[in-house]
Order: structure tokens, then sequence, then C-alpha cells
């Protein structure tokens, strides 16, 4: 089933770019207005970011992030057969932030959100940088496509780490100067060990990994976005945010990417993945002893 599914896609890649954009319009027709795909959630999530605008603006947002999802998913598939001469012209960041940490002798982590088109972004970032590229992932249920995702994403020699595999997976590249890349803005699993803090005005758990792995190995830490200038063309910002994590107050580093993707969210909310249930967790007092914010929940 894998070479037969793997062989569809692979003939479907070599349109050029224009035809597959076609589809992914076509697509969008069908998910939008016929199956409504997660609708409901996307738009609640709108009415919980932006309370402020009308549901005309809010429907304007959720129209565009439909498109960048399935232009997201066309994109994909295009990297059966793409080169990395294809993705070097749609793919741009200033990834001279990188040189100075790798000369630093350490290792380092970057922490972005669920934002278009990471799937075409690493596989650039693996030729601007001497650091190994490491990224954490949640494999999919699905064997044949998990195993078509993977080999996709580590064709051009990236390495992809099972997050319910992550520490010993780690042991591995001890001794390797790496580049950990880390979906860090995903509902944590583990409600009583995530930080918790007010996320656009609403109680929201964040993952504690990113921030605690930082600071065992006092690993600098990036924080990334990614823009489209225009279809099929992406520009990714690197930032440092931290050069010692050890030096910062627990929870602080979690808190300052909150803050981050809050203020990319609100420039660019088309960008974002708005069918993730990210307030699907209610606030519980049981987790005070985490709270990392202001304006602690019942404290008034």
């Amino acid at each position: 089933m894998y070479y037969i599914v793997f062989g569809f896609f692979y003939m479907l890649s070599l349109l050029p770019m224009r035809i597959l954009y076609i589809i992914s319009d076509g697509i969008y027709l069908v998910v939008y207005y016929v199956f409504g795909y997660r609708k409901k959630i996307v738009m609640k999530n709108l009415e919980i970011a932006f309370p402020e605008k009308s549901n005309v603006e809010r429907a304007k947002i959720a129209k565009a992030f439909y498109h960048n999802l399935l232009d997201s998913f066309i994109e994909t598939i295009k990297l059966v057969s793409a080169s990395r001469r294809f993705l070097e012209k749609r793919v741009t960041a200033n990834w001279e932030v990188l040189d100075p940490l790798f000369k630093s002798g350490k290792s380092c982590q970057l922490h972005l959100g669920h934002t278009f088109n990471w799937e075409w972004g690493h596989h650039v970032l693996s030729s601007h940088t001497k650091y190994q590229v490491l990224v954490v992932y949640m494999p999919l249920s699905n064997a044949v496509f998990e195993k078509l995702m993977y080999n996709l994403r580590v064709r051009h020699g990236n390495k992809f780490i099972a997050a319910g595999n992550m520490s010993k997976s780690m042991e591995t590249f001890k001794d390797t100067r790496y580049l950990l890349g880390l979906v860090a803005d995903q509902s944590p699993g583990n409600l009583n060990n995530a930080y918790w803090m007010n996320f656009f005005g609403r109680p929201t758990g964040f993952v504690s990994g990113p921030e605690k792995g930082a600071r065992m190995g006092n690993l600098p830490v990036l924080f990334t976005y990614i823009i489209k200038p225009k279809r099929g063309y992406y520009h990714a910002f690197l930032e440092v945010a931290c050069e010692d994590p050890c030096a910062m107050k627990e929870g602080e580093l979690t808190f300052l990417y909150a803050r981050y993707m809050e203020k990319i969210i609100r420039s660019n909310p088309e960008m974002w993945v708005w069918s993730h249930r990210r307030w699907k967790h209610s606030w519980d007092q049981a987790y005070t002893k985490n709270w990392i914010g202001e304006y602690l929940p019942g404290s008034e």
C-alpha cells in the first residue's frame, strides 16, 4: 500500500505549482463549504482570540487560514519530488543569526508555533547551518502516511525524533552540536506538569518540556515565526530569545514565548493553525502552583 500511495503522490508532485494551487483551491471549496472541516473549532478559537472582531472579520481570517492549510497540504505533496534548489528559491530567513551560536560551541533550541509552512522550512534550514537539525514530532496514527511523512522529512539530512521517545533518542546526540526544533505551542498532555498563564485572555497550559530541556543543558533558545509574502513563498524570522536560560526564573522563558506567540498571531492570524483545540483544557485551582503569569484566576 505504501508504494501505491507514494507513486500517486510522486506523480502528483511533478505538476507545476500553478496547477497544484488550482487543485488546492478546489479542495478548499469542498473542505470549507461542503464538509466544514473543524469549522466550529476554528470559529470558536477565533472568537476566544479576537472577541473584539465582528463575525465577518473572523470569517475572513478563517477562510484565509483554510487556504493556507490546504496550500500547506499541497506543498507537502510537492516535497515528494522537490529539489533543494526548488525549496531554496521559496524559503528565506535571516539564517546568519545561527552562526555566532554555533561558534559558541553550544547546541541550541528553536521554538516555533503551528505556523505555515514549517514542512518546507526545515529542509532549507539544514543547508544554512552547521548544526545537525533535530526535530521533535508526533507520529501519525496511520502507518502508511507515517512512513511517507517520515521519509519526506529526513530526505535532506534532518533527524526526526518521536516525542514519546525523546529522552532515549537524545542520548544518541549528546556529543553532537545540534539545533533542536520544537513546536512549543501545542496543548500539554500532562496538565499538572504544564506551565499555566493567560493566553489571549484565557488560562492556558503550555508544555514545560522545551523550557526544562533548555535549562537542563543551558542551551540558547531562538524564537521563530514565518510570514508568507506571496503564495508559495515564505520568510522566517529567527531571533535569540535567551542565551543563558539558567539565569532566568523558572517559567519565564515559557511566559516570554507565549507573549511572543500572541504578538505574531495577532499580526498574521491566517498563518496559525486554528483547527487545533488549543483551549480544550479548563483551568483548575489544582494547577495554581504552576501559574507563571499575571492575574492568577480567582485571586481578585
